[in-house]
């Protein structure tokens, strides 16, 4: 499915069943709305798959590999060889998102999206756009062309897990830079200063911060991005990884599977979704507040308040795969608390 069709494609929640689904919340054996997010998360989850019990036990989390040019600007801590070392070590099952979504029963989906390396090793998703974006501090990071590339396969990787029968998504990454890649377009789109959104990544000394700012300021100055069109922006200052999460939220609103924001850079993703279609944002949910700064930005832009804070920073689809738990525990109760007629007592007619 291409970018345009799948736009075309996303429809509104069902206002109807989501109705039908408080009415029997609130017939629960509990105060009414007294499992607060949690009785709003069954809702939104019943409006997405259009069923009143919905099943998401089948879950996936996917993870977008690529590298970014930006990394020659020394905007990391870490080589750009980490990159392909950490995409291997999740095919290994050994890094954490491995041993969270083994604790959760749930999968992972690993996409080399654009690796500046060949990644050779059995269940990785080859998808390559190219090595490794430009530099953004010298020109584009990609072509137009490759931008709408990158979001389709996103898109193309939520349809093949669907037909496999997941209910459930999570987005995570990996990729050196990407947090500078990922700030550049968030200030572009929520037209914030680079001071409140930049952070320290993976571990810059004081410095090391001045300097990314400087890059990302410089990097948005030489390249113009237009904060009316997405796909600009995305070319001009964003990342293969970055771009592959945007497709993964469009993809989730056409083929109507929720989908779990981790951090900030699948928030940024997120927000450059719902930019290019609003109802995207229904089919979105929180997970946790990541400790980058340019995270509370962006979730406020969405008008989304995260379900945990745990002073995460990881990546990787790590927070994302916590909030499984949560989704599925809501609606675990949901379907087997007894009503108050069950109990035989008495419903409470106002809200404690």
């Amino acid at each position: 499915m291409v970018l345009k069709e799948a736009v075309a494609c996303i429809g509104d929640l069902d206002r109807e069943l989501m109705s039908k689904a408080k009415k029997r919340l609130d017939s629960l054996t509990k105060p009414l709305g007294s499992l607060g997010r949690l009785e709003e998360l069954v809702q939104q989850i019943v409006g997405i798959k259009e069923e009143m019990f919905p099943d998401v036990h089948k879950k996936t989390v996917i993870i977008m590999c690529a590298d970014n040019g930006v990394v020659e600007e020394g905007v990391s801590s870490c080589p750009k060889s980490v990159t392909a070392t950490v995409t291997r070590n999740f095919l290994r099952g050994i890094t954490g998102i491995n041993v969270f979504t083994k604790f959760l029963d749930a999968d992972i989906a690993v996409v080399d999206i654009g690796v500046d390396d060949d990644i050779e090793c059995e269940g990785i998703i080859k998808r390559k756009i190219r090595k490794g974006t430009w530099n953004i501090a010298k020109g584009p990071a990609m072509t137009r062309e490759e931008a709408v590339k990158a979001i389709e396969t996103g898109i193309s990787i939520v349809k093949d897990l669907k037909e496999k029968g997941v209910g459930l998504l999570g987005t995570g990454e990996m990729g050196i830079g990407n947090t500078t890649t990922s700030s550049a377009v968030s200030i572009v789109l929520t037209k914030a200063e680079a001071e409140e959104m930049v952070g320290c990544g993976s571990g810059l000394s004081s410095q090391g911060l001045k300097n990314k700012i400087e890059v990302v300021k410089k990097a948005i100055r030489l390249n113009k991005p237009d904060a009316s069109d997405v796909i600009d922006v995305i070319s001009k200052v964003g990342g293969f990884d970055l771009a592959g999460l945007i497709g993964c939220f469009i993809g989730a609103a056409a083929y109507r599977i929720p989908i779990v924001i981790d951090g900030f850079i699948s928030a940024t993703a997120a927000l450059a979704a719902v930019k290019l279609e609003p109802k995207v944002k229904n089919f979105i949910i929180p997970s946790h507040a990541s400790a980058e700064p340019g995270c509370k930005k962006v979730m406020e832009e969405l008008k989304l308040k995260p379900m945990l804070h745990l002073g995460m920073r990881l990546g990787e689809g790590t927070g994302a795969a916590l909030a499984f738990n949560i989704i599925e525990c809501a609606l675990y109760a949901y379907k087997n608390m007894g009503t108050f007629e069950d109990a035989n007592i008495e419903q409470y007619v106002e809200q404690v």
